[in-house]
């Protein structure tokens, strides 16, 4: 049985939107996009690599899907353009249509919550999210996201999407952490 695993970028005050562009997700007027890559270095690159090892497939929302295939599929200067575009891609929306543009798409139908827990069962390999903070806060709300790895940046931007919702109420134990040179904080929190 798979694991859930959330791989997201948040500020000290949990704000995940637009870290890594300035024109990324520019909702409610959110000026500070880009704000994680100042703090770029070769251990948070590590920890994605990590991350993308052990990776099943990717869990996606409409939203960053769509970012997503924006970006990566032509680009030509990552690494992880080929781990991305090769590695099976669920996307839960209901508001796409088959056949999804991006290689390796698979659309979640009906109802979110019962497609990710019978994906769960189907597949052996951990499912990661990125981005995707809709989707994120909806299956924590079911319980259903089995580890959180966190690249807690250390800045404040007051303003922003975050990745908790004010009526969420969790409780975690940390299982790892590392400290970047960049002061990037690399937590991982399993749902208690």
């Amino acid at each position: 049985m798979a694991k859930i695993v959330v791989f997201n970028n948040v500020t000290l005050d949990g704000v995940m939107q637009a870290p890594g562009r300035p024109d990324e997700d520019t909702r409610g007027g959110f000026k500070y996009g880009g704000w994680a890559t100042p703090y770029s270095d070769e251990e948070m690159g590590k920890a994605a690599g990590q991350s993308m090892s052990t990776t099943g497939g990717l869990l996606f929302g409409r939203r960053t899907y769509e970012d997503f295939f924006s970006v990566w599929p032509n680009r030509k200067d990552n690494p992880f353009t080929d781990i991305l575009n090769n590695t099976p891609k669920y996307v839960a929306s209901t508001t796409l249509e088959e056949p999804l543009p991006w290689m390796n798409s698979t659309l979640l139908k009906g109802d979110v919550l019962k497609a990710v827990t019978a994906l769960k069962s189907k597949l052996e390999k951990d499912l990661v999210i990125l981005g995707s903070g809709e989707l994120i806060r909806s299956l924590t709300k079911h319980n259903l996201i089995d580890l959180y790895m966190l690249l807690i940046h250390p800045l404040v931007l007051g303003s922003g999407r975050r990745l908790f919702d004010n009526d969420t109420y969790s409780t975690f134990q940390l299982v790892d952490s590392k400290t970047t040179s960049k002061g990037v904080v690399i937590a991982t929190y399993q749902p208690t």
